[in-house]
């Protein structure tokens, strides 16, 4: 075998391939960078432990939370009297010790400004720098426990002054009471005027006696049952024009409706005359006059019996035998009036009558009210709208549920519900002796133990068990009292003013409120309307 012939040519040198070479650039730079951040580290360490350690020195220079727990801190003390300075200062001022008051109110500002250089300079306040400010405060809280300003008397004397308040809000809440029933008891001058001018004139004018004595024939129409028969008892000419003529005007059968209207001896020659000369649309008015009720007695009718009782007649016009403990509104002797109370004897004013509405005089009508007369009543002899949305229009809150008397008769959750626009059956009325009942709770309430006043209590009470719910809307309440939903007024058919805020009294109507022009709807659309001079002041606007 031949060997092979030795090679002296030069090796080749092999090229890396440019991958390799930007590769090995890449971890060059990177190792750069890495030791780079390694030479920059323990430099910031130094920073950060110097930081730290003098936040260590602040710290430990002043404590704020060990300071004001601590009782040897004079920083506690200086606060401590700070706070006890600041509630002397009122002190101060509220017994008109101003000099007192401007001397501690300065000591104050210059204690603060004490701990106001502590704060700011971290460090704690020394017994050197706050010795004269502390003996200064402490002279200043000793002058004051001098004068009685310590936290004993003091509390006494706002407790006697808390007292004294109360007293005087509770005197000033009496006198607005009283003031406002008396403003809403009033006789406006000029409706006062025109009974006067009225009465004149019906004595000196014998054309209305003679147009009652022609008119005779309407005696028919005051007993016929197949009309639309309505009752108000009042003393107010005006306010009862007011419900006559909205009821006419709204009725789509005028013609058809009569009127019964009762007052007494002061007001019927003026009311007839009133309605003398001035139509209402055909409707047809009755007047008269309680004294001619033969029946209506002492005898017969519990009220006037009262009224002969001397305690009753001290109770409701002297005002003077309980100290004033007793609300004016329950001493006001309305509440005795035979007016008022003449509900209660439907059947005996009108005995040829089977069914009648019953209107107040504080009510505008302003939907037809014939449809009342086709209701249904269930055999009750009452139909009226309830009130009882609310927990305080139940029995509870009318009666004294503490009477044995009336804790077992009636349910104290029973609904209550309103006078002022209710529809009665007299036939039914009649058949239960209703009037009796009436009697029966009256004559047990002479000492006034089982209610205190009016003649809702006695009628929630009479009509127990014999009310039939009406529909909301045929009896609108709480105007003069609070503002009602503008759409229940709009729905409803009677409107009941039967708060103190009367339509025809310069108290009644706030402005912006509900306004009834009373005078222009007691006349409107009648031909003789009264223009007499006495009339220029009348609030609703007469002329």
């Amino acid at each position: 075998m031949r060997r092979r012939p030795t090679d002296f040519r030069r090796p080749v040198k092999r090229r890396f391939s440019k991958l390799f070479w930007l590769t090995l650039c890449g971890l060059v730079v990177l190792l750069f960078i890495v030791l780079s951040s390694q030479d920059k580290q323990p430099s910031s360490r130094p920073t950060i432990v110097q930081r730290s350690y003098k936040h260590n020195r602040i710290t430990e220079g002043l404590n704020i939370t060990e300071e004001m727990l601590s009782p040897h801190s004079i920083t506690r003390q200086l606060s401590d009297q700070i706070s006890l300075a600041k509630s002397i200062v009122v002190i101060a001022k509220e017994s008109n010790n101003l000099q007192f008051a401007w001397e501690l109110s300065a000591q104050i500002r210059n204690s603060q400004i004490l701990l106001s250089n502590a704060a700011t300079r971290q460090t704690p306040l020394t017994a050197g720098e706050s010795e004269t400010a502390i003996r200064d405060m402490a002279l200043l809280l000793y002058q004051a426990q001098q004068f009685h300003y310590d936290s004993a008397t003091m509390i006494m004397k706002l407790k006697t002054k808390i007292q004294s308040l109360e007293e005087q809000v509770n005197s000033v809440n009496e006198k607005s009471s009283k003031y406002g029933q008396i403003a809403a008891e009033e006789v406006p001058k000029s409706l006062n005027c025109l009974g006067v001018r009225l009465t004149v004139e019906w004595f000196r004018n014998s054309n209305f006696q003679r147009k009652l004595s022609e008119g005779k024939w309407i005696a028919e129409k005051l007993e016929d049952n197949n009309l639309y028969h309505f009752c108000v008892f009042s003393d107010n000419i005006l306010a009862t024009s007011v419900v006559v003529n909205s009821t006419a005007l709204n009725s789509k059968h005028p013609d058809m409706v009569v009127f019964h209207l009762v007052t007494d001896e002061i007001n019927y020659a003026p009311m007839k005359a009133w309605f003398s000369m001035n139509s209402f649309r055909g409707v047809t008015v009755e007047v008269q006059k309680f004294e001619d009720f033969g029946w209506l007695n002492a005898s017969y009718v519990p009220v006037l019996k009262q009224l002969q009782d001397l305690d009753t007649q001290n109770y409701y016009f002297s005002g003077n035998n309980d100290d004033g403990k007793t609300p004016i509104k329950y001493r006001n002797p309305k509440y005795l009036s035979m007016l008022n109370h003449l509900r209660f004897y439907i059947p005996e004013v009108f005995p040829a009558l089977e069914k009648v509405v019953f209107l107040d005089d504080d009510v505008v009508v302003q939907k037809d009210l014939s449809p009342l007369f086709s209701i249904d009543l269930k055999g009750n002899v009452n139909g009226a709208v309830e009130t009882c949305m609310e927990t305080f229009h139940r029995y509870h809150k009318y009666l004294n549920y503490s009477h044995p008397l009336i804790r077992s008769h009636f349910d104290p959750d029973a609904c209550g519900w309103a006078f002022g626009m209710n529809i009665f059956d007299l036939v039914e009325w009649r058949k239960k002796n209703v009037t009796g009942i009436y009697h029966y709770w009256q004559e047990r309430n002479v000492d006034r133990t089982l209610w205190k006043l009016g003649t809702l209590p006695p009628g929630l009470l009479t009509f127990y068990g014999l009310t039939e719910p009406l529909d909301p809307k045929w009896h609108v309440l709480g105007l003069g009292y609070t503002n009602v939903d503008p759409q229940l007024i709009e729905k409803g058919a009677v409107l009941h003013f039967n708060g103190n805020s009367k339509p025809w009294l310069k108290v009644g109507m706030e402005p912006g409120g509900l306004v009834f022009d009373s005078a222009k709807i007691a006349t409107e659309s009648n031909q003789n309307f009264v223009s007499w001079e006495c009339l220029y002041d009348l609030p609703i606007g007469m002329t």
